[in-house]
């Protein structure tokens, strides 16, 4: 009966195979796991996805407020303009917010009882 005893270089070689296994395993794990950080980091990071997609609803909030903004100033030009070239929109706005009177008129208050 023979029995085969593996010879040094082929029990060095073998060690060396499963080293290389090994280090090829980890290798990959290690690819992994970075790939696995950077997708993380790509979704909830400071610049990620979410806070992108949060960054450009509050751009469209306040590009929506600066419109609003733009317009009611502009309703603003229009009334001061009003009331500096047109004596009627004096006179009204003097009438209702002021409280006065025309030379010879009776203001009469009324108010209700209850």
């Amino acid at each position: 009966m023979t029995t085969f005893l593996p010879s040094v270089a082929d029990c060095a070689a073998a060690h060396s195979r499963e080293k290389q296994r090994r280090r090829s395993r980890q290798i990959k794990f290690a690819v992994l796991f970075l790939g696995c950080l950077l997708l993380v980091d790509a979704v909830f990071g400071e610049r990620g996805l979410l806070q992108t997609m949060t960054s450009r609803q509050e751009l469209l909030r306040v590009r929506q407020a600066l419109s609003e903004l733009k317009q009611h100033n502009e309703a603003l030009r229009a009334h001061a303009r009003r009331l500096q070239g047109d004596p009627a929109t004096l006179e009204l706005v003097a009438r209702q917010e002021l409280g006065l009177i025309r030379r010879g008129e009776i203001l009469v208050l009324l108010s209700d009882v209850k």
